[in-house]
């Protein structure tokens, strides 16, 4: 047994791997491919750890961190950009990079924690903007086949925070991603009230690209979304509950308890899964279990301390979840991924 995943995580939990590789030169995955399919079990592929549960006792497999990095750009059109970033790519220095170079289309993905690689798992999205949005081709290695692919976004089942990556876990690691984006000096529109109000512009305005981007930072840095380096909060994996899909009756219930309600790009109603964990009593900055505390800043985000345990916080989830449903009928479906 060797490396610790508590020391790749962002919870700071877990234990050891039987197994470890990280992954830096993208032209020998083929040599580390056929090493890890000879060792018995699945891989699990880790990006930056920030949304990542990992079992107190470790893992009795192989892990590959995904450590790969470079952004190259390629023009395909028109006031069109190709991006291509190695799935190591931190996804905070991708956006930044987009911005810099005055290409718009991810720019509302500012200060998201986690790689490039990780993005497309969760279809990480905000203020509007969803990283499918953007993408024309995500390679991806198949574990069942042994064969490397190109697949366009039609292929990859992209929903609210979920993919094919998602849902077949163990299936695929992601490799490189290609984006097309827009060479501009503007961002696009503003589709999020919020943000607007904090831009001081109308809804569908277009603000410059860089004032855009450094608006989302303040923004989520103000909610408490921002994954601080030190304090009490340091520890953590951001938001803990996917918002849930409702009923019409249980929108009457949640509407008529003065919750909010939005439909989805499917056209899914959803209520904010933060709003139900207060409604049902619970509040920032709240102790669950042994060193599992509700952050100071908001209650969707779960953080750890000190004698902290993977057991003690997947307990917190699953009691949180039983008290949402208890009160409101809603069943809160955790966000991390587990190891």
């Amino acid at each position: 047994m060797g490396e610790l995943l508590a020391d790749h995580t962002t919870l700071r939990l877990g234990g050891p791997a039987r197994h470890w590789f990280t992954h830096t030169d993208p032209t020998a995955w083929p040599d580390l491919a056929r090493t890890v399919r000879r060792e018995p079990g699945r891989a699990f592929t880790l990006g930056g750890g920030s949304n990542t549960l990992a079992a107190d006792t470790g893992y009795d497999g192989t892990v590959i961190r995904m450590a790969t990095r470079g952004i190259t750009c390629s023009h395909t059109g028109p006031g069109t950009v190709e991006v291509t970033a190695q799935a190591g790519e931190a996804l905070a220095d991708l956006v930044a990079f987009t911005v810099a170079e005055s290409l718009s289309g991810i720019e509302y993905l500012s200060g998201i924690p986690g790689t490039a690689g990780a993005a497309p798992v969760q279809n990480t999205g905000a203020y509007g903007q969803e990283i499918a949005d953007a993408l024309t081709r995500i390679t991806a290695y198949d574990w069942r086949t042994g064969h490397t692919l190109d697949l366009p976004p039609a292929a990859c089942g992209f929903g609210y925070r979920t993919s094919v990556f998602k849902a077949r876990p163990g299936r695929f690691t992601i490799l490189s991603l290609n984006l097309r984006l827009i060479r501009s000096a503007l961002a696009a529109p503003v589709g999020y009230r919020h943000l607007a109000d904090h831009l001081a512009v109308p809804l569908c305005t277009r603000p410059p690209l860089a004032e855009a981007a450094a608006a989302v930072l303040d923004h989520r840095a103000a909610r408490g979304l921002l994954l601080p380096e030190t304090g009490d909060d340091a520890r953590q994996a951001g938001s803990v509950f996917l918002n849930p899909s409702v009923t019409l009756t249980q929108a009457d219930a949640v509407r008529a308890a003065g919750g909010p309600l939005h439909h989805d790009r499917d056209n899914v109603l959803r209520t904010s899964a933060g709003w139900l964990l207060e409604h049902s009593g619970h509040h920032p900055g709240q102790e669950l279990q042994p060193g599992i505390h509700t952050s100071k800043r908001r209650t969707l985000t779960l953080t750890a301390r000190r004698e902290a345990t993977t057991t003690g916080f997947a307990a917190a989830l699953a009691a949180m979840a039983d008290r949402v449903h208890a009160t409101t009928g809603i069943r809160l479906h955790p966000e991390p991924v587990r190891i």
